[in-house]
């Protein structure tokens, strides 16, 4: 069995929209209510220890466990929500639930425990800020015929049919998580699903794929490389239009927190203009993306990738807007479950694999090798060739050549950005690769 979502835009009506706006408010509650109360336990302690006061008459520590925040919210919600019965019981543990895996991770990242950046102590929810989610996992989750029955909320209109393997009760609904994205309210249905295993149309054919900004994504298959796939940059084309409706927000009488200022009607509608151009080239941008790598992980049996510091690179002002508009790191996202739910496996070449630098012809590494220069000639064989077709091949080659190891790997420090159902292989000693394959039966990648 697999775990799997499947999104739907909802079409709520004005009263239902306000009724899932409450949820997501309720929930949001709960988790600053709980961050409050663990807060202000461990401040009085802190401060409790600078008094010279022994560890053993300090105030009594509290359980940060989902059982137990909730259950000491179901002893206060009177005092602190009258308004709680108006609500799914789901919304309140939703946002529990969220804070007890906030302060696991925190907890985690101090002592070592989690790898990857170092989590920050949780922060309270803004209403302005904070993204409106809630997630139901009991009551009546289910979906009929264009609609979806929530719990407390009802049957909320869906602006497409849904899948027939949630009307026919081949797949069990785990979970259902309301989520307002882009002026849009979404619902995502989490489902237990049996799948049938499935085969790539070249399961022995490998494919390595370089990506980059003048071309987002260049194909290379073993002594070949194929057409780049152009780069659509969708924000370029719409950053006229956006510096238009920009000016004219900003000649309107906006909002000011600080102040008390209300916007007017006009800012409403200008500012609503504005945000349809950005949501439109948010869609644009994934549907691009995921036609490119549906058509990549159906296609080829192992396909790789290059481990790219997405992170780093976009603390260059000069590239940061062109490579958030490329969506790099959404690519190996994609990649990652896709080709384990094909059948096929992904490879993450190592960080500092010189992909760009090596010459696909004789193996010469060049010691230096500007952004600037987009065709690669090696001084060694004479080859000439174009930069990233270059590091295409390089890619593939690579994989090609470790072949024979038993299992890949890379260094450690890819695991702490490693996709869910990415799958890490044991580590072979001068490895530059790392596997993923289907080792783990249950991919939960959605």
């Amino acid at each position: 069995m697999t775990l799997r979502a499947y999104k739907y835009a909802l079409n709520p009506t004005p009263r239902q929209a306000r009724y899932l706006d409450g949820h997501c408010g309720a929930a949001r509650k709960a988790f600053n209510w709980g961050l409050g109360r663990v807060k202000a336990v461990l401040d009085q302690r802190a401060a409790e220890a600078t008094y010279g006061i022994p560890a053993e008459m300090l105030t009594p520590a509290i359980s940060w466990s989902m059982y137990s925040l909730r259950k000491t919210w179901n002893q206060a919600k009177v005092t602190v929500a009258p308004w709680w019965a108006e609500y799914s019981k789901e919304t309140f543990a939703s946002g529990l639930n969220q804070l007890a895996t906030a302060l696991k991770n925190w907890r985690d990242s101090r002592t070592g425990k989690r790898a990857g950046r170092v989590m920050g102590f949780p922060r309270f929810k803004s209403k302005r800020k904070t993204v409106k989610s809630c997630r139901f996992t009991t009551g009546g989750i289910r979906c009929e015929e264009r609609y979806a029955v929530l719990p407390r909320i009802g049957r909320v209109r869906l602006h497409e049919a849904p899948a027939s393997e949630l009307l026919d009760g081949t797949v069990r609904i785990m979970a259902a998580t309301i989520r307002l994205e882009r002026g849009r309210w979404f619902v995502s249905f989490t489902v237990e699903q049996h799948t049938p295993a499935r085969t790539p149309k070249r399961p022995d054919a490998v494919a390595g794929v370089d990506l980059g900004i003048k071309s987002l994504a260049v194909l290379a298959e073993p002594g070949r490389a194929l057409a780049p796939i152009p780069n659509p940059k969708y924000l370029d084309a719409s950053l006229r239009k956006l510096g238009k409706l920009s000016r004219r927000v900003s000649r309107r009488v906006g909002p000011d927190r600080h102040t008390g200022q209300v916007p007017s009607n006009r800012w409403k509608r200008a500012n609503a203009q504005r945000n349809r151009v950005h949501h439109r080239i948010a869609y644009q941008r994934a549907d691009a993306l995921h036609k490119l790598t549906t058509r990549v992980a159906h296609e080829y049996g192992t396909v790789v990738v290059e481990d790219l510091n997405v992170a780093g690179m976009l603390k260059n002002r000069r590239l940061a807007r062109r490579i958030g508009d490329a969506g790099f790191g959404e690519i190996r996202r994609q990649l990652a479950y896709k080709t384990e739910w094909n059948g096929g496996r992904l490879v993450v070449a190592d960080r500092w694999f010189p992909s760009s630098k090596t010459c696909s012809g004789c193996g010469v590494v060049k010691a230096k090798l500007l952004l600037s220069e987009r065709v690669y000639r090696c001084e060694s064989c004479g080859l000439v060739m174009d930069r990233d077709e270059n590091a295409a091949r390089n890619l593939v080659a690579l994989v090609v050549a470790a072949s024979g190891a038993e299992t890949l790997n890379g260094r450690g420090a890819d695991q702490k950005t490693r996709p869910a159902g990415q799958v890490a292989m044991k580590r072979q000693p001068g490895s530059p690769v790392h596997e993923t394959g289907t080792a783990l039966p249950e991919a939960v990648s959605v």
